[in-house]
């Protein structure tokens, strides 16, 4: 990594995906081993005007303290004033920046999964608050560390490793290309294309199916398909994942049905790795949660409230994703989401819903956590309301023809 490598990202998290405005205050989250990115994301930030940045940290390994030490009735104790900074960025219509990227995988590991399930931080459920009443212009960008590097290619050397998890970020990122920008409004309409087409076809449910997957998800009557080209309410554009490959909406809560395996692990914001994630879902719930590793901590933050257990979000992603390309499992949903279509446990996106009564049914929990459950062998179907079935997804590629056409 350079210097010149590490202020090109900075520079792309805070003019292309939050697209700071001149005279905002800027709100930044990060682990405590990623404050050397947090600077030079605050530096770029002040060049582009801002009014103040305020950056936020989290150490995962005081949250292992208190998994270990707590007290049982205080574990999902949430201080207030977190929640209250979320809301008063919102008030402010700030620019948020989150960044992403474990600085101490398995920082939990070892302790009782019952405990580290109640406590959801550094996720906060005013979170989506904000994102829903599109009040700030955000952003989620990674940022690689030495142990995030070892997780991901444990074969290689640290600096080896490293060297390569900069690479491969640099290059999902489209920094790689000439100009940068370019790339990403190609494959950006090529996005918004997808999602015009499959509003078009005006789908009643989505069919997933491949192995260990049988699971279909009713969709709202007005529901939408969006992708990262969002704006807030006063219009300031921004792409909330830096990088993002996906299409998504916003299912009925209580019209999911089957069964559903991960395609790759889940690595929760402190840490936690949950692997060969099995759901059963029966009207809408999701009524039986296994695992091979993790599955206590997953069943916990499912039991956090009466919408955890149900499904707020469904993602298609196309195996022309960058991501996907790869082949690398980065432990970092904010990559593997952009890899392998998923669903998300929890809180829904409301303006993915048009009419004001559906949007009244979106589900509301203090959690969104997105399972990666696509690939290649998964086939996805739309259904409509008279039962036809249309593919949508075969072997990853886009089967709609309006996708296609420029």
């Amino acid at each position: 990594m350079s210097g010149d490598d590490l202020a090109r990202l900075a520079e792309l998290a805070v003019a292309v995906g939050a697209n700071v405005q001149p005279g905002q205050v800027v709100g930044v989250t990060a682990e405590y081993d990623q404050h050397e990115f947090a600077r030079a994301v605050a530096a770029a930030a002040y060049r582009r005007g801002a009014r103040f940045v305020d950056v936020w940290y989290f150490d995962p390994l005081v949250k292992r303290a208190r998994i270990a030490l707590a007290g049982e009735d205080t574990l999902d104790y949430v201080p207030p004033w977190y929640g209250e900074r979320v809301l008063s960025l919102g008030r402010e219509r700030a620019a948020v920046i989150s960044i992403r990227g474990s600085t101490v995988p398995g920082a939990l590991d070892g302790l009782d999964p019952a405990r580290a399930g109640r406590d959801q931080l550094p996720f906060l459920r005013e979170s989506m608050t904000v994102i829903n009443d599109r009040s700030v212009n955000w952003t989620v960008v990674a940022y690689p560390s030495p142990a995030w590097a070892r997780l991901c290619f444990p074969e290689l050397s640290e600096d080896e490793a490293l060297a390569r998890l900069w690479r491969e970020l640099l290059h999902v990122c489209r920094l790689d290309e000439p100009d940068p920008l370019a790339a990403w409004d190609e494959r950006l309409d090529v996005l918004a294309r997808t999602a015009r087409a499959l509003d078009a076809a005006r789908f009643d449910a989505v069919h997933l199916e491949g192995p260990g997957t049988d699971l279909t998800l009713g969709l709202l009557p007005s529901s939408t398909w969006q992708m990262a080209r969002w704006e807030t309410a006063g219009g300031i554009r921004h792409l909330p994942n830096v990088p993002t490959e996906e299409v998504f909406t916003t299912p009925d809560p209580e019209r999911v049905d089957g069964h559903v395996r991960s395609t790759r692990p889940l690595v929760l914001a402190d840490g936690t790795v949950v692997r060969g994630i099995e759901i059963r879902f029966e009207g809408g719930r999701a009524v039986e949660i296994r695992a091979d590793e993790g599955g206590g901590v997953l069943q916990g933050r499912a039991a956090i409230d009466e919408g955890a257990c149900r499904v707020g979000e469904l993602a298609l992603v196309d195996r022309e994703s960058r991501i996907g390309r790869l082949g690398t499992t980065f432990f970092e949903t904010l990559l593997d989401e952009n890899a392998a279509s998923h669903i998300a446990l929890g809180a829904g996106i409301a303006f993915a819903v048009a009419d004001e009564a559906d949007r009244s049914r979106v589900n509301t929990s203090a959690i969104h956590i997105d399972l990666m459950v696509g690939s290649p062998e998964v086939d996805v179907t739309g259904i409509t309301a008279a039962g036809e079935r249309v593919p949508v997804l075969r072997e990853g590629a886009w089967q709609l023809p309006a996708v296609h056409e420029a």
